[in-house]
């Protein structure tokens, strides 16, 4: 059957006149290409007047000259292509269908490789029509399902699941943690202390919000309890865990449970939130009873992370505050908040209105008004788009403090120079505007590029324009009045603002060379080489900031410069920034790249580094080699273990395979830099990164999400599991497993459990099952241990009311096809699983 694995697919399945289908016919066609099919079918009632073009978003560049006789497939900017008839002068006729080969770059093994978005653009300038997406052909052949003869990663399909999960075991419940991430120190005994609505709460001076937060959680509590109602203290004091000297002595709480009374005591208010959280786990059940003991506790990173990108998609205030509440449940306290990118500008800005008047606003417009082009499958029509959308002030604030009510530091970022587009188009759109107008001096007052500008360049995301011109000062200017509103927004929040990330990352080469006004301020300065261009910039947006009384943040480009060693061109930290609280977040490590050991080389220069790795916590790639799995894979597949096993301190020790499959080779890890003294304490913390390419609807975002965020919480909170001081690689890899094999009973008995309960209720990624024919009988298991599985021996599709798995099924005992699936507490289903006894295992998306 298609795959129909975009979020909104059905709701686009309207009765539009172009039925569309596409399926990847071959990743061999050649290296790094894969030939495509796409079938359009007219079936409207009457012809499409000739001079139609349809217009899609993909992530994989067509190939000029390959696009089959008849057609062809320009790119026009981003993401966006046009399909027209080489023959403009004729008709569409009705019910005719066009079935359209191509090639395209690299390859496509999932339904995240299709394109997406369709749109008709009739001739004459007629309004343009939403054509939805594609229905995918099942990815099935070998050459559909591996990127070229060099792919080593296995399938996860239902036998690969099956024999990767093999390992795993249902734990008593007395062997699985009860807090996670986990504590310092946890004793639990035999006795339970109730608690209920009317459990009275005794706080200390500047505690009233946390109080306020604990009186929330024991309001989903009954009204009564066997054994009385108890009451709580809250209060700071001295708390004695045993931390290293990077562990914020504010965070660190202490627990205590009794019959009759819980203390929450914090080293500060943070702690005492901290402790209010361990504590909401033991409610989980929500019958109110949990069991008496201690918990000692303190982070082992002050630096525990979250990237949300709301600038390619937008998520409404609701799904930025249901993250909120996720990272706090397991004591996340950093939360940066991708506002702007080449795709969106999401914060109004009341000097500069055009970046969300254009820059939020996605299509085309039917009014004629300026706004961004569709990218990543948003569509035409601006208003239904999900590239549409910004937050007002006040929605601006009631996040802030949602936040800061949490303890949740927000490190707001608008990126800049590359990744600009949205603020490149709109403050054109004001130099236009004013210019029309004869204010002339107002109109170059905030422009961001140079009009003469002739360089020649493509992004990452295939973008021919979205770099600002770093030589204007009406860029400086643009960036204070930016830093001005956002300090102003905080201010209103009452939120404390300490840094701000500027971005810089994925500058394309070719930039500004092309440009006079940067050829020169280069010429002016003596400059040589378009990093000295770059480090200015960089230095005037720190100075700009510190202005504001505010700390440097960016990606890790803005700490590093090209220079030459022995004869080869090397990207190393520039010193010029290193010290003074600058930030560099650094990310681009996958295995096999050469820059695995950047973090630790900007660490040991004196940055302040906050580990984003690319190949353990980037949420939005695929979690699996499954083609019905959404996400990217350029960095490999990062699943929660991935997150789990990350090791920050000593990447190289836990490190398994390239992107490719190929297993990380010794050599690769014997060649890294590694931490030394000062630069240990230079690791401010870890960071996942959820990047919005692929995120169209907030059901995508929670999907993405968890459970892999929970597993950075793990390893950013709890305490160093000392993996890499293990010699002998085969007796680590055996510790990883024991370890993880806990964390996954975990997951799959408590934590799962957790987000199930109202009122959060997260739609996280539930891991369909493992698969197999064994001998007579269907047997299956599950990743992550405690989990349900119910299945259907007559065909029908399983629900939570289906048979629950609990032992293999013998094949007779199947009249029609054998289906199982994951289900939570809630009833949420995963994928359904289907095994004929006739046929090898197929994943099905229903």
């Amino acid at each position: 059957m298609p795959i129909t694995d975009r979020p909104d697919a059905a709701a686009q399945a309207f009765a539009a006149p172009i039925a569309l289908s596409w399926e990847c016919v071959s990743n061999m066609a050649r290296e790094n290409a894969f030939s495509a099919r796409l079938t359009l079918h007219n079936r409207a009632a009457e012809p499409i007047a000739a001079g139609w073009a349809i217009y899609f978003n993909t992530c994989r560049k067509a190939i000029a000259g390959s696009v089959a006789a008849g057609y062809v497939i320009d790119h026009i900017n981003g993401d966006l292509f046009r399909l027209t008839a080489t023959d403009a002068g004729r008709a569409w006729p009705a019910g005719a269908t066009a079935v359209i080969d191509y090639q395209a770059q690299f390859w496509a093994i999932s339904v995240t490789d299709a394109p997406l978005g369709f749109y008709l653009q009739p001739a004459g300038g007629a309004h343009a029509i939403d054509l939805g997406d594609p229905s995918i052909v099942p990815f099935a052949r070998p050459e559909q399902l591996h990127r070229g003869v060099h792919d080593c990663e296995p399938l996860a399909d239902a036998a690969g699941r099956y024999r990767e999960n093999l390992p795993a075991r249902l734990l008593a419940p007395e062997l699985v943690g009860r807090i996670t991430p986990r504590p310092v120190r946890a004793e639990f005994g035999a006795e339970t202390c109730t608690l209920t609505r009317r459990t009275s709460i005794v706080f200390s001076d500047g505690l009233a919000g946390e109080a306020a937060v604990l009186r929330a959680m024991l309001d989903q509590l009954p009204e009564q309890g066997a054994g009385g109602v108890a009451h709580i203290v809250l209060d700071i004091g001295v708390v004695d865990v045993a931390r290293g000297a990077a562990s914020p002595a504010s965070e660190a709480y202490q627990l205590d449970i009794a019959a009759s009374a819980i203390c929450i005591r914090g080293a500060g208010a943070h702690g005492v939130f901290n402790g209010i959280q361990s504590l909401r786990q033991l409610l989980a059940d929500g019958s109110g009873a949990v069991p008496a003991g201690r918990v000692a506790d303190a982070p082992r990173f002050g630096y525990r992370g979250m990237m949300l990108d709301v600038a390619r998609h937008f998520a409404s205030k609701e799904t930025v505050i249901r993250l909120l509440d996720c990272m706090a449940l397991y004591k996340l306290n950093r939360f940066h908040f991708h506002l702007t990118d080449d795709e969106g500008w999401r914060f109004a800005v009341a000097a500069l209105p055009e970046l969300t008047d254009i820059g939020a606003r996605r299509g085309i417009a039917a009014d004629g008004r300026a706004c961004l082009p569709p990218s990543f499958g948003s569509g035409a029509n601006v208003e239904r788009s999900s590239g549409t959308g910004h937050y007002s002030a006040d929605d601006f604030i009631a996040i802030l403090r949602h936040a800061h009510a949490r303890h949740i530091e927000v490190i707001p970022e608008f990126n800049l120079p590359g990744h600009a587009r949205a603020a490149v188009v709109a403050m054109r759109a004001r130099h236009d505007r004013l210019r029309a107008l004869g204010d002339i001096d107002g109109a170059e007052r905030f422009v961001l590029d140079d009009a003469a500008d002739e360089s020649r360049y493509e992004s990452v995301q295939l973008w021919h324009d979205n770099v600002i011109c770093l030589a204007l000062p009406s860029v400086d200017r643009f960036v204070d009045t930016v830093v001005a509103e956002l300090v102003a927004l905080f201010r209103a929040a009452g939120t404390p603002l300490r840094m701000i990330h500027m971005g810089g990352d994925e500058v394309p080469a070719g930039v500004w060379l092309g440009s006079p006004r940067c050829r020169a301020l280069m010429a002016e300065r003596g400059w040589t080489s378009i990093d000295s261009l770059r480090a200015d910039f960089v230095g005037r947006c720190r100075d700009i900031l510190a202005r504001h009384g505010l700390l440097f943040a960016g990606w890790e480009e803005t700490a590093l410069e090209h220079r030459k060693v022995d004869g080869h061109e090397r990207l190393l930290p520039n010193p010029r920034f290193a010290a003074g609280g600058f930030h560099a977040y650094a990310w681009n490590n996958a295995w096999g790249w050469g820059q695995e050991d950047c973090a630790y080389r900007l660490a040991n220069a004196g940055y302040d580094v906050v580990l984003s790795n690319c190949a353990n916590l980037y949420f939005d790639l695929a979690s699996a080699k499954d083609p019905e799995e959404p996400g990217y894979y350029w960095a490999g597949f990062v699943s929660a273990r991935d997150a789990f096993s990350f090791c920050p301190l000593d990447v190289g020790a836990t490190a398994r395979t390239e992107p490719m499959g190929r297993a990380v080779s010794a050599q690769t890890v014997a060649g890294m830099t590694r931490l030394d003294s000062p630069g240990r304490s230079h690791i401010a913390g870890i960071q996942g990164q959820l990047w919005g390419e692929n995120t169209r609807s907030a059901e995508r975002i929670e999907y993405l999400a968890a459970p892999r965020l929970i597993a950075l919480a793990e390893r950013a909170w709890a305490s160093d599991p000392g993996w890499e001081a293990i010699d002998d690689p085969r007796r680590r890899a055996q510790q990883v497993d024991q370890e993880w094999n806990e964390f996954a009973n975990r997951l799959g008995q408590r934590d799962l459990a957790r987000l199930d309960a109202a009122p959060l209720a997260y739609g996280y990624r539930l891991p369909p099952p493992g698969a197999v024919i064994a001998g007579a009988a269907f047997a299956a298991n599950v990743a992550l241990p405690g989990l349900a599985l119910h299945y259907t021996v007559d065909g029908s599709e399983p629900t939570a009311r289906s048979m629950r798995y609990e032992q293999p099924v013998p094949l007779a005992a199947a009249g029609g096809a054998f289906r199982i699936a994951t289900f939570d507490t809630r009833g949420r289903k995963s994928r359904t699983v289907t095994l004929t006894s006739e046929a090898a295992a197929d994943d099905l998306d229903d």
